[in-house]
């Protein structure tokens, strides 16, 4: 079994940062992909950024130059560093990490259960 807990969620005023933590436990070979995304309350989930296994990262457009995702294989960990929040940024965080199993070729999906972040103006 593959665990994901999300961490660094707080409360800030716009201008602010946090930097939140994924952290991947249990059995598996290796992390792929990496992939942070967020839900505000009344809207649907939306995909923020995402780290690849060589390192390849990807934003969407709305975080793109605020915000910085990275990973530490050593650690099994990723982050998000949030940088210059708006309140539109408020939502419920969540990682989902992508690992191969011994022995699959393709790779497995894993979901955390979210770390909030809430924005103030």
């Amino acid at each position: 079994q593959v665990q994901v807990a999300e961490s660094g969620g707080g409360l800030v005023q716009a201008g602010g940062s946090l930097k939140l933590s994924c952290a991947a436990s249990g059995s598996f070979a290796t992390i792929d992909t990496v992939g942070w995304y967020r839900q505000a309350p009344g809207n649907t989930r939306e995909w923020v950024a995402n780290i690849g296994g060589a390192g390849t990262t990807n934003y969407a457009d709305s975080v793109k130059g605020r915000f910085t995702v990275s990973r530490d294989n050593a650690k099994k960990t990723a982050y998000l560093q949030m940088n210059s929040l708006k309140p539109e940024d408020t939502g419920d965080y969540v990682c989902k990490v992508s690992v191969f199993m011994i022995g699959n070729r393709l790779p497995t999906h894993y979901w955390g259960r979210g770390t909030q972040v809430t924005v103030t103006a």
